[in-house]
């Protein structure tokens, strides 16, 4: 976000750093920077990582006496979005907000307000009696929100007429004649940038004997987006491969890759994945949004009694802690929210991941894999000369990492780590099947999280409903209990008419207390444990999906898509 040009006696750095956001050293290294780069001091504190972006909008605008806006959470007018094109907005970074017509007063979320050329012109386009209301909102969530409002024009129809003819579209070239590139580098950014305005986790392109077949992952779910005619494949597998950076000769083995995009002002990170099949490449592509892909434990939406669980298990100095679940369930976001909880300059946080996805200040990450030549296993036993506190494992895969990470744990670190089971009770025969001492066990893991994802309820056409004599019993209802209303899936403009937008995480939390570990020294049957964790309050993955589907978040349909309601306590 730009500082405007500033009035104030103090300037924003010594405002920063007198109310304790940035030490003298970061505003040393901030300022040694501007005098190379020449831009704004905010700005770079920012791009530093030293400060977020909600802390540099508060503080400019406590210093400019104007109010700030949160971009995600405003809903933006629609009618107003009328008064400004979208080049200009795009181009001066601004976006109006709502239009009063009895006040005769446009809002504006600008990003800098002292930008006396792009008021001139934004004023130019309205009547002499509209006032303007400015709001200051950072650069990436103004450019964010600009291609959520104005929208993204993919012109895919006129991209494929330009590949089919050569002849070039005017409807498809929205913007100037500087931009124009080659028509298939575009047609795979219009695509790409499609899948990051939409959500999707996961895009797939997926060759058919005569079409392409492009699908969407949103919000776990798959949902095909085009079908093209199978002679533009070959072409678009080449860019994608291209810029990966794979090789674009081999087209009988699997390939992997990465690269990186800035979309909407935001750098975005796609994991690609070459598979050979019967009719061509089938290339996926993991999206990974870096500003989406840290959150805080508030926004995980944790019941409080699960909130105060998790902060116990990582406040402990030593131990395992685990988190078991499917690929997608939400593991990796739910390891970096906790390692964000408790990453401060008192703490040394090194990680082990393959590969890191998101990047985070002060942690120190290693990828691990192939290209590094370097394993978990060894991984940990270089790490534990780096005098850390705090050990991240992107995942147990076998013993020699099992018995690294518990050794890591026996010796004064706290470990946060991923294993592949069902439950989080069934993580511990899964650590015996691997080979791990009972006796290891015990006394060793601090705590076990099991997590899974739901598609939360759009909140615009989800439908209340009484629930039936059937629908009380499979949320475990008493027989004398009055009947509940539940919330079904609907369907509207803002979600797509899919009646989901977004997803929450159940988690069922075990933690390890001297009764359960004498169970598992003694190598007690899953029904043993399970027993004595519900007799000690232990609440289930279903247990916490029926609290979402009671309090509205989601449909019972949708719980019980993911968990087994059927299952036994």
């Amino acid at each position: 976000m730009n500082a405007p040009t500033l009035s104030c006696a103090e300037p924003l750095g010594q405002m920063l750093l007198r109310r304790g956001h940035v030490n003298e050293d970061q505003l040393r290294i901030a300022l040694r920077e501007q005098q190379q780069i020449h831009a704004p001091i905010g700005k770079l504190l920012v791009a530093l990582g030293f400060i977020s972006e909600a802390t540099l909008r508060h503080a400019l605008a406590e210093m400019l006496g104007r109010p700030c806006v949160d971009l995600e959470h405003t809903a933006i007018d629609a009618d107003a979005l009328r008064f400004v094109p979208h080049e200009l907005a795009k181009r001066h970074r601004l976006l109006p907000l709502s239009f009063d017509a009895t006040a005769k007063r446009l809002t504006l979320a600008i990003a800098d307000v002292d930008d006396i050329v792009a008021l001139d012109r934004v004023r130019v386009l309205l009547d002499h009696d509209v006032s303007l209301d400015l709001q200051l909102a950072s650069e990436t969530a103004i450019d964010h929100a600009i291609d959520q409002n104005y929208g993204h024009d993919l012109s895919i129809d006129g991209l494929l007429h330009e590949i089919d003819t050569g002849e070039v579209d005017a409807n498809s070239l929205r913007f100037s004649v500087e931009d124009y590139r080659q028509p298939v580098v575009r047609l795979i950014d219009a695509v790409l940038g499609d899948a990051v305005k939409q959500r999707a986790s996961d895009i797939h392109f997926e060759p058919e004997a005569n079409f392409l077949r492009i699908r969407y992952r949103i919000d776990g779910t798959l949902r095909q987006i085009r079908a093209l005619h199978h002679s533009h494949w070959p072409a678009m597998a080449v860019r994608l491969k291209v810029l990966a950076a794979l090789d674009i000769a081999e087209t009988r083995a699997p390939q992997d890759g990465r690269f990186s995009l800035s979309i909407g002002a935001r750098p975005i990170d796609f994991r690609v994945a070459v598979q050979p099949t019967l009719h061509g490449e089938n290339i996926v592509l993991r999206v990974l949004d870096r500003q989406k892909g840290i959150v805080t434990l508030d926004e995980l939406g944790l019941h409080s009694e699960q909130r105060a669980q998790l902060e116990a298990m990582i406040n402990r100095p030593e131990g395992l802690i685990l988190l078991t679940g499917p690929t997608g369930s939400g593991k990796t976001t739910t390891l970096y929210s906790l390692l964000r909880q408790i990453n401060s300059e008192r703490v040394n946080i090194m990680t082990l991941e393959d590969p890191v996805e998101y990047p985070m200040a002060m942690v120190r990450q290693t990828s691990v894999g192939d290209a590094s030549r370097l394993d978990f296993a060894n991984g940990i036993r270089s790490l534990m000369r780096q005098d850390p506190d705090v050990i991240l494992v992107g995942e147990i895969r076998d013993t020699d990492t099992a018995e690294m990470a518990l050794r890591a744990a026996m010796t004064g670190h706290l470990v946060l780590t991923t294993l592949h089971s069902n439950s989080a009770i069934g993580a511990i025969p899964r650590l015996l099947d691997i080979g791990i001492r009972p006796d290891i066990l015990a006394g060793n893991i601090v705590g076990i999280v099991a997590q899974r994802l739901l598609r939360r309820l759009c909140p615009h056409c989800r439908a209340p409903y009484v629930a039936t004599a059937h629908e009380r019993q499979r949320l475990a209802l008493p027989d004398d209990a009055p009947a509940p209303t539940l919330h079904r899936a609907t369907g509207c403009a803002q979600c797509g008419q899919h009646g989901y937008r977004g997803r929450l995480a159940i988690m069922e939390i075990l933690p390890l207390n001297d009764t359960l570990d004498d169970l598992v020294a003694q190598r007690a049957s899953t029904g043993d444990l399970r027993r004595t964790a519900l007799a000690q309050g232990f609440r289930s993955l279903a247990d916490d999906g029926r609290r979402r589907v009671l309090d509205g978040s989601t449909s019972l349909e949708e719980l019980a898509r993911v968990v087994d309601l059927g299952a036994r306590r």
